[in-house]
C-alpha cells in the first residue's frame, strides 16, 4: 500500500506473547480506525472447547485435527461486540475459563489444527480486504505465518512482570502477589508451549515492535495507531 490517506481496506496484524494486551489493543485500534477485528486466539480456544465438548482426548492429535477441520465456528468481527459461536452456541464466556486456558496449548500446538485455523484466518482477512472493510487481526503468528503481507505488522511486547500482572487482573480481578503467582504457570507455560511451533517473541523483518510495559491501554492503542499512520498514512 502506498503511503497516503489510510484505506478502509487496510490490514493490521498484531502479534505477541500472553498478557501483552493484544486483544484489548487490537479492539481499540479497530474501533479507532473503523475496521473489523479478528481474535485468532479465540479461535483456538473455541476449537479446544469444541473438542472437550465432544469428549475428544486432546492427546489424540489426529482426532483433534479432524474435529477442528469440521468445526462449525462463526467469528463475529465487530470490535465493539466481537462474538464467538460454535454450532450456534455463543461460547464467548465459556472459552475464557481456567479449564480452557489450561488446555488450549494442546490444541494450539497441533500442526494440523494450526494449518486449518490459519486457512480460516486468511479467508477472513482476504474477505475484509476484498470487501473494503479492512481488519485488525491479532494472534501468535499473524505477522509471520497468517498475514505476512499485512499492510501494518506490529509485535506487541511487555515485560514478564507487566504481562503477569495484566493476566492476573483479567482472571482474578487483582494483581496482588497471590494472584500473580496463580497466573504465572498459565502465562509462562502457554508461551513456552506455543513457542515450539511459532516465534512471537522477536519481531520479524518489517514488523514494528511496541513495548507496552510502561503504557496503559489508551497509550498502547495510540502507540499502535502511530505505527499505522507512519506506515500507511493518517486516518481519513
Amino acid at each position: 500500500m502506498e503511503t497516503g490517506e489510510l484505506s478502509k481496506a487496510v490490514v493490521v496484524a498484531i502479534d505477541g506473547p500472553s498478557g501483552s494486551g493484544k486483544s484489548s489493543v487490537a479492539r481499540g485500534v479497530a474501533r479507532a480506525l473503523g475496521l473489523a477485528y479478528l481474535d485468532t486466539g479465540a479461535m483456538y480456544r473455541a476449537a479446544t472447547w469444541w473438542c472437550l465438548h465432544q469428549d475428544v482426548p486432546l492427546t489424540d492429535v489426529d482426532e483433534v485435527a479432524a474435529q477442528v477441520e469440521a468445526l462449525p465456528l462463526v467469528m463475529g468481527t465487530d470490535p465493539a461486540h466481537p462474538t464467538v459461536r460454535v454450532d450456534g452456541t455463543d461460547v464467548g464466556e465459556a472459552i475464557r475459563t481456567t479449564e480452557i486456558s489450561a488446555a488450549v496449548s494442546a490444541v494450539a500446538t497441533n500442526l494440523a489444527v494450526r494449518a486449518e485455523l490459519g486457512r480460516r484466518q486468511r479467508a477472513e482477512i482476504e474477505t475484509a480486504r476484498r470487501t473494503g472493510s479492512g481488519i485488525v487481526a491479532e494472534g501468535r503468528d499473524i505477522t509471520t505465518v497468517v498475514a505476512p503481507d499485512a499492510d501494518v505488522r506490529v509485535l506487541l511486547t511487555a515485560s514478564e512482570e507487566a504481562r503477569l500482572a495484566r493476566r492476573a487482573r483479567e482472571v482474578h480481578g487483582t494483581d496482588d502477589a497471590a494472584a500473580v503467582e496463580a497466573t504465572r504457570d498459565q502465562v509462562l507455560r502457554r508461551d513456552a508451549d506455543d513457542s515450539t511451533v511459532v516465534e512471537f517473541h522477536v519481531a520479524a523483518d518489517g514488523v514494528v515492535t511496541v513495548d507496552s510495559s510502561d503504557l496503559d491501554l489508551e497509550q498502547t492503542v495510540q502507540a499502535v495507531l502511530d505505527v499505522v499512520e507512519s506506515v500507511v498514512g493518517p486516518r481519513p
